[in-house]
């Protein structure tokens, strides 16, 4: 099992920036990658931005504006979010996917809120 805790929402005005956090525990050492998922009201959930050991992946739409970073000995994913846009208003989830056996698992944590707004 795969337990993740979010923090760093909040809210901000357009042009602004914000951190978010968060910390995995569990199997961590079958991680395969880790990233963040968002959902704004009325939308489906989409793929913000993902990390593996070799690369990264951003959606188009924050492209130069967020960044994935990962801390291995803490086990904790970031994402640095400069520029931010009212767009980007939407629950934010920490997600890891996970070998188990010869499959793979995703896991999603609570959510944190982040509001763009003037």
């Amino acid at each position: 099992q795969v337990q993740l805790v979010e923090s760093g929402g909040g809210l901000v005005q357009p042009g602004g920036s914000l951190r978010l956090s968060c910390g995995a525990s569990g199997s961590t050492s079958s991680f395969v990658a880790m990233g963040w998922d968002r959902q704004a009201p009325g939308k489906q959930r989409e793929l913000v931005a993902t990390i593996t050991s070799t690369s990264t992946n951003y959606a188009n739409s924050v492209k130069g504006r967020f960044t994935i970073s990962r801390d291995n000995a803490k086990n904790t994913v970031y994402l640095q979010m400069n520029n931010l846009k009212p767009e980007d208003t939407a629950v934010y989830y920490c997600k890891v996917v996970v070998k188990e056996g010869n499959s793979l698992s995703a896991y999603w944590g609570q959510g944190t809120q982040v509001t763009v707004s003037s």
